[in-house]
């Protein structure tokens, strides 16, 4: 049976590349608020024996998560055979441990409630960072999908003699992969962070790389003060301006344009989150990852497909 795909706040775009990619119906649902700001949903078509993707903005995360919640109850109780929530950008990601005693580590309470709800989950690029795969708090299927090989058609496109720099040691694993599909030098950049907008980049000898544009690459962009000290010493170093080129562009209040007035040539992001920097599409490889993950599920989970 033809799978049905309900879009709830995420670009138009990865609905339709879902929906093509599966031979899906996009899904009609009603979804407003109360007036105390209580949610009102009402699924629209009949799910019943049907598999469903959830396709889903979960950006400013707090916001969006409670009606993920009544989406995927109502679905189970409607009669589909399967939930497969597929995030563009998956928040909760950045606190991977207890830093000081107390504080929760909600990165495993966020990926206990998901897994409660779906079966399978797919997402863009996660912030792994002390976790080395999602399966080490996911307990439901979560395949990754990878906007590496995007991101380097980008910039082949537009840049000759390009040179990835990753801010800190974090960003070598998008640096090094996106080199290595150009067939461009890399490099990795040393961060100590000092506070949420305070940090101190330790930069090599760049001597050998003056007639090389310089892209700075990392997964998420959020306050922006990582890449503006990255690139300030690269401008110093006597490097061209630099690209800023990010996978999810979070943005903190302010951040997007304190960098846009600072030395870059551009401050470009992939569109898993809506915004004006958006300039590199990633909305097939969801749909790919999504499509890839169907064919290798079990059968017992894809009745009538």
């Amino acid at each position: 049976m033809q799978p049905l795909i309900y879009n709830y706040m995420a670009p138009p775009e990865f609905g339709q590349a879902l929906c093509e990619a599966l031979d899906g119906q996009p899904g009609q649902y009603q979804l407003r608020r109360f007036p105390d700001g209580e949610t009102y949903l009402r699924l629209i078509d009949s799910c019943k024996e049907r598999p469903v993707v959830l396709l889903a903005n979960l950006h400013q995360p707090d916001h969006h998560f409670l009606p993920i919640a009544y989406f995927s109850e109502a679905l189970r109780e409607m009669g589909a055979t399967q939930i497969t929530l597929a995030v563009p950008y998956l928040p909760y990601m950045r606190q991977d441990c207890r830093f000081h005693e107390g504080e929760a580590v909600t990165s495993r309470t966020f990926a206990r409630l998901v897994s409660s709800l779906v079966d399978y989950l797919v997402t863009i690029d996660p912030h792994l960072h002390r976790y080395q795969r999602l399966s080490e708090i996911y307990t439901i299927p979560s395949p990754v999908a990878h906007a590496d090989k995007a991101v380097a058609d980008w910039i082949k496109a537009r840049i000759e003699r390009p040179l990835i720099v990753g801010p800190d040691e974090e960003s070598a694993q998008w640096a090094e992969l996106i080199a290595n599909y150009i067939g461009c030098p890399a490099l990795v950049l040393r961060k100590t962070r000092l506070g949420d907008r305070n940090v101190q980049i330790q930069v090599p000898n760049l001597e050998t790389y003056r007639q090389y544009t310089p892209i700075l690459v990392d997964d998420i962009i959020s306050t922006g003060r990582t890449m503006l000290e990255a690139a300030q010493h690269l401008v110093n170093a006597g490097l061209p301006s630099p690209y800023c080129i990010g996978i999810h562009g979070v943005f903190a209040p302010g951040a997007y344009e304190e960098m846009m007035a600072g030395p870059f040539a551009a401050v470009v992001t992939t569109n898993t989150v809506p915004h004006a920097s958006n300039q590199i599409r990633v909305e097939n490889v969801l749909a790919q990852a999504v499509s890839d993950t169907w064919s290798r599920a079990p059968k017992v989970h894809l009745q009538g497909v």
